[in-house]
This record gives structure tokens, sequence and C-alpha cells, in this order.
């Protein structure tokens, strides 16, 4: 019995927990779709557009640990960088993008081929994926595939982020080597465990020299699968314990010392304070942070020094040393044996709380009272996607049941983005109830996902936030193109539905109509609800705007002259 490599691609990524990939067909890669059929141990997936695609394979790698998104040569997969690639490196996400590539034999020849740029060389494609990715390889003899396709799969899950593969459109059916057992492929690494006790060592005595200890946790505790680790230590140290925006769900807020987001100036409940004392006078932890200029208010609300104890998921640097050679998980799990209780900054402070007053069923919608009936619908089971912009801040404000995941895309910061990843999470976690914060500008981006929603019957609610415009972008710098051509949002479900779908399209401008809209999406199971929520287009967050006001003037620096005269 054969075995080809499209087969050896998708045994492999059936080997490390995959259940379904996503795909565009193009000419490119239409045989190496028919070998990823062959395997009946997952389903294949499809998107309206490469754009889409790679961003459904982001949600599902959010979702479910990694993903694969396959599409065409050049007018495909250059799309697709964008969003698998660029989205994913910069998300720390483990995503495979796939292309179709031309046949062997025009190697080397001189043709021009279609769904090229036109020249004879067809290696450009590659080189440009190098840049924003952790391995590339490219397949034109089926006897290398085995090799190559495992570099990529290992290179991937090892960083967590996304890496690059092509294969020749006349090499995918052609025979090669079956697979062997997937710990050949995702091989155990080995602890240093010199460094990580000294570091362990270290990291103990610097923390017991204040009364004052912290807890900052950034995003990067996901991808170093650290966050019971972090909790271990929480619960050792008994300290106030906050989050960076980012970092929304990744520590339980129903935990006794979890005390609010710290934002520099737009932080939550009580972390601003905590946070900046201890970095000017006590110990600040600091694990897993991502310190951009979104996450620093502009370069303003930065701790560092020589009070924080960081820990990234591969170094640790505490008290002038830096320790490598073992993992945040490992680290953290040994800290909380070695720590004392640190319990001060925990006392006297509180979480914080939404306390948003109803209002009456006939009072036109807000921003606020949609917040308040979103947070009302967060269970254990709830994933909810918040869209870049004013979402960020909406969903900041909730508390979250423990269990509850949020999703962000803060460090792309791709506008459109939670549609299409919504729609892949939502593949990857059928379990889950998936809700999706959007706003009106960014929906129009890449709204087509919608239609794959009604094609796999998701129950995805999408609140659409209707304020006519690109709200983060007039936040932070206003002018006549934050504006767009408003749509009849809620009338585009029966077009998504054709003659066989169940999607439901619905209107919010009251109180009263968002509630009802709510009940009619929840008991709707067999498709997407989508929430058309009308509000004043000058109706935000305070926090955005404050926000706005000082990233504007972050970009607005004027360049360093240099004067050697």
């Amino acid at each position: 019995m054969t075995f080809t490599v499209g087969e050896y691609l998708a045994e492999r990524l059936v080997q490390i927990g995959l259940k379904d990939h996503f795909a565009v067909a193009g000419d490119y890669n239409l045989v190496l779709l028919d070998q990823l059929l062959k395997n009946k141990h997952w389903n294949q997936i499809y998107d309206c557009n490469e754009l889409n695609c790679g961003f459904a394979a982001e949600g599902y790698a959010r979702s479910h640990g990694a993903a694969m998104c396959v599409v065409t040569y050049s007018v495909g997969a250059i799309s697709a960088m964008n969003s698998a690639l660029g989205g994913s490196y910069a998300e720390h996400l483990p995503v495979l993008l796939v292309s179709g590539c031309p046949n062997s034999n025009d190697y080397g020849t001189g043709h021009i081929l279609h769904h090229t740029i036109g020249t004879t060389e067809y290696a450009y494609q590659q080189e440009m994926c190098k840049q924003i990715c952790v391995a590339t390889e490219s397949i034109t003899q089926p006897f290398e595939a085995p090799e190559k396709i495992d570099r990529v799969i290992r290179e991937m899950m090892l960083h967590q982020r996304p890496a690059y593969l092509e294969i020749s459109c006349n090499v995918s059916g052609l025979e090669c080597d079956r697979p062997g057992p997937l710990s050949e492929l995702l091989p155990e690494l080995v602890t240093d465990r010199k460094s990580l006790d000294a570091a362990v060592e270290a990291a103990a005595k610097f923390i017991g020299k204040s009364d004052n200890v912290v807890m900052l946790v950034g995003s990067k505790v996901r991808p170093a699968k650290a966050e019971k680790a972090t909790v271990e230590l929480a619960d050792k140290l008994g300290c106030a314990v906050t989050i960076m925006a980012a970092a929304k769900s990744c520590f339980p807020e129903q935990h006794s010392g979890f005390r609010g987001a710290y934002w520099g100036i737009v932080s939550t409940g009580d972390a601003e304070k905590l946070v900046e004392d201890a970095n000017k006078s006590g110990v600040l932890i600091q694990v897993g942070p991502n310190w951009n200029d979104y996450a620093t208010v502009g370069w303003h609300a930065w701790p560092r020094g020589k009070n924080v104890l960081l820990i990234q998921p591969n170094r640790v640097q505490v008290d002038g040393r830096n320790y490598g050679g073992f993992t945040m998980k490992e680290f953290l799990k040994e800290l909380a044996k070695k720590v004392s209780a640190a319990p001060k900054s925990a006392q006297g402070t509180k979480a914080p709380v939404l306390d948003i007053k109803a209002s009456a069923p006939a009072d036109k919608l807000t921003c606020d009272e949609m917040t308040r009936q979103i947070n009302n619908l967060l269970t254990p089971t709830t994933t909810l996607f918040a869209e870049t912009g004013d979402s960020w801040f909406n969903a900041l404000r909730m508390n979250m049941p423990n269990g509850c995941r949020v999703e962000t895309e803060m460090q792309w910061g791709h506008i459109g983005w939670s549609i299409p990843s919504g729609f892949g999470s939502a593949i990857g976690a059928r379990d889950r109830q998936h809700l999706i914060m959007c706003g009106d500008g960014s929906f129009q981006l890449t709204c087509q996902e919608v239609g794959q929603m009604v094609r796999y019957q998701l129950p995805v609610i999408i609140f659409l936030i209707d304020n006519h415009g690109y709200g983060i972008e007039i936040a932070i710098h206003d002018g006549p193109y934050n504006y767009i051509q408003n749509w009849n949002y809620a009338a585009l479900m029966p077009a998504f539905n054709g003659e066989t779908g169940h999607g439901l399209g619905l209107m919010a401008k009251t109180a009263g109509e968002l509630e009802d809209a709510i009940k009619k999406g929840l008991a709707n199971r067999k498709g997407p609800t989508l929430i058309q929520c009308v509000i004043a287009q000058d109706d935000c967050t305070k926090d955005l705007l404050t926000w706005g006001k000082e990233v504007a003037s972050t970009n607005a620096r004027p360049p360093v002259i240099n004067d050697f005269k």
C-alpha cells in the first residue's frame, strides 16, 4: 500500500492533535487537497479567501493548540502571509501555512508561469516567508518530504510560532516513506538543572527582600503553557495579582488575589497603584509580559528596573543576572516550592467589579448597556473575541468567571481579525459558546466568513457594533478616512443563508431589543446570529479616548535630528 507526500503531511498533523485544517482551493494545491482528504481522522474546512483562511487557522490554534491552512501559490500565499504568518508570529501561535507551488520540472527552465510576479525565479515566496516564521521548506522531490515536513512541524511546535511549507503540484501525490512515532517528531527538551536551581534560589532570595510583592501576568504565559503554574505561584505567595490587557483571562479572575488589569492610566481596579508601588519600592514579578507601545500607553507605563523579577518563556532575569536552559513552567513550579507567603499587597485592595445600572427596555442602546448585557452572558464555557478597538476596553472591564476565555490580537492589531479567527476557534472548540464583539468598520474587511459559519452550522453570536466608523482610529487620529459607508448588517444574513442556512440577522436600537435578540441568538443552535447593535457615533469608553490621545502623541513625536556641526 503506497503512502504519498500529502498523506505524510496529514498523518503528522493528525498525530500532533489536529482534527481539522483550513483551505482555499487553487490549481497549484488541488492534488494536495485530495491527498489530505484521504486521512479520515480530520476534516477539511473551507474559507472564502486566503486572508480569512490564515486568520481561521490562527483562531483554531488559539482553541486547539496548533493549526494548518492550505492555499495556492503567490496570489493565495502572499495574502495568507498577513494572517497565517505575520499575525500568528506576533501572537505566538503555531500555524503551518502550506502553499502549493509550480511543477518541479519548471524550476530552472526560464518559464514564466501564471500566479507568479512574471519572472523566471520561483523562490521569492519562500524568501518572503523566512522573515515572519521560524522555519521554511520547499519540497520538489518526494524522497525529501519526510525530513522537511518533520522539521517545519518540530520548529513550529517548539517555538509556538508559525512555519511555512511549499510543495510542488506534481509531488503531493507521489510516494514517500511513512512517518514514525510522534516521539521522534517532538522530542522532550533537556532541562539545565544547575541553571534552573540557581535561578530559583536567586529569585526566592530576591522575593524575600520585601513584604510588598505583586505579580503582573502577561500574555506569554499562554504559549509557554504556564497558566496553571502561574496560579500555583500566586497561591503560595498570597499576594496581589494583576494582568496586562492582552492577558485577559490568562489568570483566573475569581482567584482571591486578582486585583485587575495594569494598563497605565487606563488600568482597572487597584492595579495601577499596586504595580507602580511594587516597582518603586517592593518586588514586581512579571510573568510573560509583552511591553509594546500599546501596552505601555505610548511608553508612559513600562515598569522596569532593579525591583523587577522578569520571567519569560525561556529566560529569567533577576537581580542583575540572566538564566536560561529551562521553561517558564518548570521555573514557576520550582519557585512556588521555595518562596514564603507575602500577602501584604492583597490586604486592603480589591478586584474591579463592573457596576453598570441596567437601562430601561425602551432606552436607546448604549455602549455601557451592551457591555453589561454581554457580561451577563459569560460562563466558564464561553469564549469572547474582542476585535481591535473599543471592544478591547469593553472586554477588559468585564468580570470573567473562571474558565471563560477572552481572545484579543493586541500585538498584530489587524482590524477585521475577529470574524475569521472566531470562526476558526469555533471549529476547534465546538463545545464552547463563542461570542464576537466586532466594530462595523472591522466587519466590512472580513465579513465573508459569516457565510462559513452558516455553512458549518456554528452557533456563534456576533455583536456588530454599528457606530458608523473606525472608532479606534478616530480616537488616535481623526479624519474623513475613518468614516465608512454604512450597511444594513442584519439584512446580510439572508444572503449568507442562501436557501439552506439558519443564520439570524437582528437589529437592536434599544436595551430591550438587545435583550430579546440575545435570547433568540442563544436559542439558535444551527447557525450564527448577528446582532446589529446601533449606538451613537461618539459613544465609546472613556478609556479608549484617554489611551488614544496618549498613543497619538507618541506617534506624532518629531524625528531626532543629529547635528554634527
